[in-house]
């Protein structure tokens, strides 16, 4: 991938969002490097370490099976999770302990 991604070059794009967003070209390449790098932090703030711990338990089980009846079984289990944990983002009147009524 790094070999992939190392024939392009970025620097083209980068110089019309500086010019375009008024962001110094450094400053912009330091924000898009540093949003990268800690993408998986923030990923994990926001779902948690116990879901995250959920979801490796699940795929470690499905692997450790074997077949393919254990990788569907837990193909279906991060569905699940994964269904639960967009609620909030499908519904805009869900909040924690139930819906929020609307006026009429």
């Amino acid at each position: 991938m790094v070999a992939e991604y190392s024939r392009i070059d970025p620097l083209p794009t980068l110089e019309v969002l500086s010019r375009n967003k008024q962001i110094p070209l450094g400053a912009l390449a330091r924000f898009i490097l540093a949003r990268y790098a800690t993408s998986g932090s923030d990923a994990l703030l926001e779902i948690g370490p116990r879901v995250v711990r959920q979801m490796g338990e699940i795929v470690r089980e499905a692997e450790a099976a074997g077949s393919d009846d254990a990788r569907l079984r837990g193909y279906a289990a991060l569905k699940a999770i994964i269904a639960w944990l967009q609620v909030p983002l499908d519904d805009p009147h869900w909040r924690p302990g139930g819906r929020v009524a609307q006026a009429p």
